[in-house]
């Protein structure tokens, strides 16, 4: 296994346990966007330009409600 395949697993995996637990608290949504930036990054590092956008798009809705739960 190569170093991009290994950071993808534990950027998704991340991302998927985040997702998970967002229901218990505002810092698990933002821990969601992190994890969603993260998975963009790996999209890139493999050249998964689809998954990349994707990616980054639902890091961007995961901050938008991490905001408004602030409110």
């Amino acid at each position: 296994m190569d170093t991009v395949t290994a950071f993808g697993i534990v950027a998704l995996t991340f991302m998927m346990l985040m997702y998970a637990l967002e229901s218990r608290g505002r810092a698990f949504v933002l821990a969601f966007a992190a994890g969603c930036a993260l998975s963009s990054t790996y999209g890139f590092l493999s050249s998964a330009w689809p998954f990349r956008i994707v990616e980054a798009v639902w890091s961007v809705i995961a901050l938008r409600r991490w905001a408004r739960a602030a409110r």
